[in-house]
């Protein structure tokens, strides 16, 4: 992939722009959103590039799966028990990044239907 193809979540999965990564393996990256929307806000990436979730392959369902055991992990390391993950699908949806990541937001309240 040449470097102007990548994404600004493969540069920090790659190393090349820095993050405040809580957790990194060999297949996702997790590090704390530049805009929390909550005290704890953290984006849960998977290093393969993956635009949007309607771009997921079956061939995927393992890092995807990972996505959300990750999530788990990174709330627990941040003392949550109750916490909202969001996948978001498309411009319109408010995805600004395309590739696919989970948010991990918590410390709050939430309502539903969101706001």
């Amino acid at each position: 992939m040449a470097d102007s193809d990548k994404t600004l979540f493969q540069k920090i999965a790659d190393g090349e722009i820095p993050a405040d990564l809580v957790y990194q393996d060999d297949r996702a990256i997790a590090f704390r959103d530049i805009h929390p929307q909550a005290p704890t806000h953290v984006l849960v990436v998977p290093r393969q590039p993956i635009p949007r979730a309607d771009a997921i392959e079956p061939e995927d369902e393992a890092v995807i799966g990972h996505l959300f055991t990750v999530a788990r992990t990174v709330a627990e390391a941040e003392g949550l028990s109750d916490y909202r993950l969001v996948v978001n699908n498309g411009e319109g949806a408010g995805q600004t990044v395309f590739h696919l990541h989970v948010h991990l937001l918590g410390g709050r309240d939430f309502q539903w239907p969101p706001g």
